[in-house]
């Protein structure tokens, strides 16, 4: 399988362990940093036995709950909105929209 990235294009074959690393960093074109947890012993030999891999649950974990707070502001600031576009019109507000949209 060829991998193409912003700046080669490689077999991935050889680097098959270390594609996901290669796929984080130049496809999502972010820096990626460490996270750490502190877990019982036991967890973590319960997840060895299982072979359960951590850090995509959380990765997961740690976008869903980003996502999560991140509609909370959004539900705060429509609260906040709110008395001020009950007193504008549903005509005031797509013409508003309409600008907005011409402008671009």
């Amino acid at each position: 399988m060829k991998v193409k990235t912003a700046h080669m294009e490689l077999d991935a074959e050889p680097f098959s362990s270390y594609f996901s690393v290669l796929l984080c960093c130049e496809t999502l074109v972010q820096e990626c940093v460490t996270v750490s947890a502190k877990i019982p012993k036991k967890l973590k030999e319960k997840m060895q036995r299982l072979k359960i891999k951590p850090s995509k649950i959380m990765r997961k974990a740690l976008e869903d709950e980003v996502k999560r707070r991140e509609i909370e502001e959004l539900k705060e600031e429509i609260k906040k909105l709110k008395p001020t576009l009950e007193k504008m019109g549903v005509n005031d507000i797509v013409t508003a929209i309409r600008e907005d949209r011409d402008n671009r």
